[in-house]
């Protein structure tokens, strides 16, 4: 009785200061990408200059996909993790989560519905207005702005230094309110980690659960801590542990919120002040990745579609199938939105795609939700990583510190 009424307590006078926090966090992302992507832009002055930029973040951004995806079919073939879950465990789990499940299936089922070019026509708005409403839709804003910071390079610089200015004012405006956020997060992070403490559901599949779970995050330890440290030394000549430093704050607020974009303020202040990448990459960069750039969320994709497959299929997944798995996966990272549990949506999709039960969604949301908070890190980790890089290839790194 008293662990019931500590629950209530948690949520009903300390989750909503989480949930303030995030709503705070979110109602500046749009206006920050929107000011910062259209600054960066037009401060490269030189259209040459925005393709060079742009076309090295995408084949990074890709290129750190496909291994996520890779490494996770890889990691679920060798623990395969579905192998042990029993038909009792299963039939629990589908009955718990059902409901969860089939919310999620439907609206997986109606994007795919839309045809297979339907991702492509949803990057271009058909009301730019309506589309800074919804944070699910930073696509359609970060393509508008990019046109707009195009524009502005285009025309001349003299009709253009009015609207950079006034672009420029917000951006100092923008990055204060930020500050006095930032102020609040102490509280906010506590307000977020009691409420999951009470909320994060218990469960009997415990075995089967856990091998699932230490897959995945063996998976994101991987990207984090041997993946991404590799690309920095090679390509950007920045040793591990002063990055690590430079963006922990990030890092941390990540694993709280389970947003990317919730998370991208504080990225972009980690990265630009701390880590010495030059605001004209990190504007660019950083938006743009919190947007397409899921590794963590298309490593998990990997492991719960093969992990479902191996619960719920009499045979293995061919490799054609899995190979489909990974082109899948990549395309549904980009689709999904930089908000907690948006994966799970994109996952049917996957699982649709590779021939698996939708239904064996079920299976995995008991332990979907700390998988989401490890997942968001190593997403936003993989931004600050591109962004390091990038900048290095530009000349547009400072140095940072060798401590």
């Amino acid at each position: 009785m008293k662990n019931l009424e500590l629950n209530e307590f948690v949520i009903n006078w300390i989750k909503p200061f989480g949930t303030i926090f995030i709503n705070l966090l979110k109602v500046i992302a749009v206006p920050l990408i929107v000011v910062s992507l259209i600054v960066g832009l037009a401060d490269l002055k030189d259209i040459s200059k925005l393709s060079r930029l742009g076309g090295r973040t995408v084949v990074f951004y890709l290129g750190t996909t496909v291994f996520a995806v890779s490494i996770g079919l890889l990691l679920a073939n060798i623990i395969k993790p579905g192998s042990y879950i029993n038909d009792e465990a299963r039939e629990s789990l589908l009955m718990s989560f059902s409901g969860d499940a089939s919310q999620k299936i439907e609206l997986a089922q109606a994007a795919k519905e839309n045809g297979p070019l339907q991702p492509l026509v949803d990057i271009v708005p058909d009301n730019f207005f309506r589309a800074l409403t919804d944070n699910a839709s930073m696509l359609q804003v970060i393509f508008f702005v990019v046109l707009i910071g195009i524009g502005l390079i285009l025309i001349e610089e003299e009709k253009a230094k009015p609207v950079v200015a006034f672009f420029k004012g917000m951006n100092d405006v923008i990055l204060k309110i930020i500050d006095i956020i930032m102020l609040f997060s102490p509280y906010g992070v506590f307000a977020l980690m009691a409420s999951l403490m009470v909320e994060i559901p218990g469960f009997s599949t415990l075995g089967a659960l856990v091998i699932y779970g230490l897959t995945v995050v063996t998976g994101l330890l991987i990207m984090t801590f041997v993946f991404y440290p590799v690309l920095l030394m090679v390509f950007a000549k920045v040793k591990p542990i002063p990055f690590f430093k430079a963006i922990a704050p990030a890092q941390l607020l990540a694993f709280s919120t389970s947003s990317s974009a919730a998370t991208l303020p504080v990225t972009m202040e980690c990265v630009t002040e701390r880590l010495g990448v030059d605001e004209e990459v990190s504007s660019f960069v950083l938006p743009l990745g919190a947007t397409v750039n899921m590794d963590g969320t298309s490593l998990y994709q990997a492991v719960a579609a093969i992990f479902i497959a191996q619960a719920m299929l009499p045979e293995p997944l061919d490799l054609t199938t899995q190979l489909m798995i990974v082109v899948t996966a990549t395309l549904a990272s980009i689709g999904s939105a930089a908000v907690p549990s948006a994966g799970m949506v994109m996952l049917v999709i996957v699982l649709g795609q590779a021939g698996i039960p939708e239904a064996g969604l079920a299976l995995i949301f008991a332990i979907d939700r700390p998988l989401d908070m490890c997942r968001t890190v190593v997403n936003i980790t993989s931004d600050a990583t591109v962004a390091t890089i990038v900048a290095k290839s530009v000349g547009k790194l400072n140095v940072v510190s060798k401590n």
